[in-house]
């Protein structure tokens, strides 16, 4: 481990997976595989739960803010382990000297995406720090929600085998070059928006009308490859994704080819990497593209046998590339 904390071990790549284990599970005696809820159970009823911290720069984007990006990625953790969203919790580090109007700005996104995610912000804490001791405004989230004892198997991964299928709900990129284009005062000919979003209602309508939802988890920090990775890693096997299938709005891709950015490896807020059983891909997409918050859903790949655990693209030029899991990032403090 290296000597000093850096940028990158916020990536959500090799560096934070190394800190994380290496600094805290054990100390913590935390249990494994980390997931993005934990789930609690008593007397037979079980609850989901998870914290997350936000520190994007800027604070406002196209598509939200760090209100909305907020209580839309608490939600989401829970959702993706299958649970209901119910009540969240919001702390905020505020530098003395933050204008009041961006503050009601922020407060009122919240109030607005907790309103039609249907959660309940229920309790929280508030700090202000000397100037130039925070970084305008840091907010800490938690929630819970609740989940059927049977689905505890969603956040593990654990009935996935081979043949299953892969499915993603949207294009990928949008967030991290939105925020980008914010954050360096860039001019794009068309708006790059973020997807940021709460998926609750989308999750549970696909969990609602379908039996075989293996595994789901929001793609975030590090993007697709590094969630597929994870999941490699997690059920150790193999994973083999078709580019082409992968969905990316040609004004991300052109960007990223001019930056040089791999929209693989960029965040979004907006995005759940679903697993499904093979048979029942058809259902599930047709769910999905029956909302606008799936509308452009695809089958990206499978589950295959592979006891190196490797995440193997099909490029769109006919070769095979090994999708390894980033060790550092290409944009920092992107949520």
């Amino acid at each position: 481990m290296n000597d000093f904390v850096s940028l990158n071990h916020g990536s959500g790549g090799k560096l934070t997976h190394e800190l994380i284990e290496k600094m805290f599970v054990k100390r913590f005696a935390m249990s494994e595989p980390l997931t993005d809820s934990f789930i609690l159970k008593e007397s037979g009823l079980a609850l989901a739960f998870t914290t997350d911290s936000y520190v994007v720069d800027p604070l406002f984007f196209p598509g939200g803010n760090i209100g909305k990006l907020a209580i839309c990625g608490t939600v989401n953790d829970l959702a993706v382990s299958g649970a209901i969203p119910g009540y969240i919790s919001a702390s905020f580090i505020i530098e003395e000297g933050f204008p009041m109007n961006d503050l009601v700005l922020i407060a009122e996104s919240m109030a607005e995406e907790a309103a039609k995610a249907g959660v309940k912000i229920v309790t929280g804490d508030t700090k202000v720090v000397d100037k130039g001791k925070c970084d305008k405004l840091f907010i800490t989230t938690s929630g819970t929600g609740i989940l059927r004892p049977d689905l505890d198997y969603i956040s593990t991964g654990k009935r996935i085998k081979p043949g299953d299928k892969l499915i993603i709900n949207g294009p990928l990129g949008n967030h991290a070059i939105a925020v980008l284009g914010a954050r360096n005062k860039l001019t794009f000919r068309t708006t790059v928006t973020s997807d940021c979003a709460s998926l609750n209602h989308l999750i549970h309508k696909v969990m609602k009308n379908c039996t075989e939802i293996l595994f789901m988890r929001d793609v975030t920090r590090g993007g697709l490859a590094t969630v597929l990775n994870e999941l490699a890693r997690m059920i150790r096997s193999g994973i083999i994704v078709n580019e082409a299938l992968i969905p990316i709005d040609d004004q991300v891709k052109g960007l990223c080819e001019m930056l040089g950015f791999d929209p693989l490896y960029l965040a979004n807020e907006g995005k759940v990497l679903m697993v499904v059983g093979a048979g029942e891909e058809n259902r599930v997409i047709e769910i999905l593209r029956s909302d606008p918050l799936g509308r452009y859903s695809e089958v990206i790949g499978e589950i295959i046998p592979d006891k190196k655990e490797l995440v193997v693209l099909d490029t769109s030029v006919g070769g095979k590339r090994i999708l390894d899991m980033p060790a550092g990032m290409q944009l920092p403090r992107i949520c």
